[in-house]
C-alpha cells in the first residue's frame, strides 16, 4: 500500500490570504477598539482564509464520530466494558447522547460512522493494531465520508473504549519524553488500572521502536484514528476548516504534523481536555485551545462547545459596521 500521509500531504490547499487582510483591514476599522475581541477576532480572520471571503460565516457546522474498538482494552485499561462502544454508537444515531444535545444548541448536525465496532484491532503489546489492509479500508472511510458532506466547519470527535492509551503510545512514540507523561485516567481508571495502561503503553512503544508517522499510526493507532487522519486529510483538500477534539482527535493529528507540520494548518484545537498528555500534544502541535472546561467526555464534546464562539466571532467581524460606515449612515 501508498503511504497516504505522504501521497495525501504532497499537495496542500492554502488559505485565502486575500481575504484574510481584506477581514483583518475591516476588524481594524470596526466600531469598537481595535483588537477589543482579540481572538475571536483571530478566528474570524482564520474562517475567512479557508472559505476564501472576506465575510466568513458559519451556516453548516457538522460534528463527524468515528468509533471503533480496541484489543489493548483486553489488558484493562479503561473503567468500561468494551461493549459501550457499540451502546454509545446508537445512543449518537438516535439522538439521545451527550454530543447530540450540544449539537442541537450549536445549530450542527451529527454524523456517527462505524469503522471497528465489534471488530477490535489487534493487541498493541503485542503485535501491529492493523494490517495494512484494515489501515487502508478505514482511511478510506474517513475520505469518503467528508467527500459526501456538505459544510463549513467540521468539527472531529470519537468513541472507541480504551482508545486513550493507543493515543498515549503514539504521542509517546512520536513527541517523545516518559510514557507516563502521557497516560492519563481516560474514563477514570484507579490507581491500579492507571499502573496497568502505563505498562500496556511502555510495551506497545517498545516493541514498535523508531518508525516513520503511517507506520506508528497503523501499528499504535486505532480505526477510528485512521479515519480521523482521512477526514482531516480530505478537508484539506475542500478547504473545510476543522475543529479538533480532545487528546484522541489531537493524537490521530500528531501522525500528519509530523510528515508535514502544515498539515494541520487548517484546524482549530476546540479546547484543552483534562487527559493528562492533552497540554503537552498541543503545545507540541503549537495549538491554543478555545476554551479549558476540564471535560474528559470525547465524542466532540469539547469542539463543540466552541461552534458558537467561532460562529459569534464571523458576526461580530460581519455584522458589525465600521467606523466611517456607522457615521456615513448617521449623517
Amino acid at each position: 500500500m501508498t503511504n497516504p500521509l505522504e501521497q495525501d500531504l504532497s499537495e496542500l490547499t492554502e488559505p485565502d490570504q486575500l481575504a484574510k487582510r481584506q477581514i483583518a483591514n475591516r476588524l481594524d476599522e470596526i466600531l469598537r477598539p481595535v483588537g477589543a475581541l482579540n481572538r475571536l477576532d483571530k478566528l474570524a480572520i482564520f474562517v475567512a482564509g479557508w472559505q476564501a471571503s472576506s465575510e466568513p460565516i458559519i451556516k453548516r457546522p457538522h460534528i463527524l464520530i468515528f468509533a471503533g474498538d480496541h484489543g489493548v482494552a483486553s489488558a484493562g485499561v479503561s473503567a468500561y466494558p468494551t461493549d459501550v462502544t457499540a451502546s454509545m454508537m446508537l445512543a449518537f444515531q438516535s439522538g439521545v447522547s451527550t454530543i447530540n444535545a450540544l449539537a442541537e444548541v450549536a445549530g450542527a448536525a451529527v454524523t456517527a460512522v462505524d469503522v471497528g465496532v465489534g471488530r477490535p484491532t489487534k493487541d498493541i503489546r503485542y503485535e501491529a493494531a492493523m494490517s495494512p489492509e484494515r489501515f487502508e479500508e478505514a482511511w478510506e472511510i474517513g475520505g469518503k465520508t467528508v467527500r459526501e458532506m456538505d459544510c463549513d466547519l467540521l468539527v472531529l470527535g470519537e468513541m472507541g473504549i480504551g482508545n486513550t492509551t493507543p493515543s498515549a503510545a503514539i504521542c509517546a512514540s512520536l513527541v517523545g519524553g516518559d510514557v507516563e507523561s502521557w497516560v492519563g485516567r481516560g474514563t477514570g481508571v484507579d490507581d491500579v488500572g492507571l499502573a496497568r495502561k502505563c505498562g500496556a503503553v511502555e510495551k506497545a512503544v517498545s516493541r514498535v521502536g523508531s518508525v516513520n508517522p503511517y507506520e506508528t499510526l497503523r501499528q499504535l493507532g486505532g480505526t477510528e484514528m485512521v479515519a480521523i487522519a482521512a477526514a482531516i486529510v480530505e478537508a484539506r483538500k475542500f478547504r473545510v476548516p476543522i475543529v479538533l477534539d480532545g487528546f484522541v482527535v489531537s493524537a490521530a493529528a500528531t501522525p500528519l504534523y509530523k510528515s508535514n507540520p502544515g498539515a494541520i494548518d487548517h484546524c482549530l484545537a476546540g479546547h484543552q481536555s483534562a487527559e493528562l498528555g492533552h497540554r503537552r500534544l498541543l503545545e507540541f502541535l503549537n495549538m491554543n485551545p478555545i476554551l479549558d472546561l476540564e471535560f474528559r467526555l470525547g465524542e466532540g464534546s469539547g469542539a463543540a462547545a466552541a461552534i458558537p464562539l467561532i460562529s459569534m466571532a464571523c458576526a461580530a467581524a460581519t455584522k458589525v459596521p465600521t467606523f466611517s460606515e456607522f457615521f456615513e449612515a448617521e449623517t
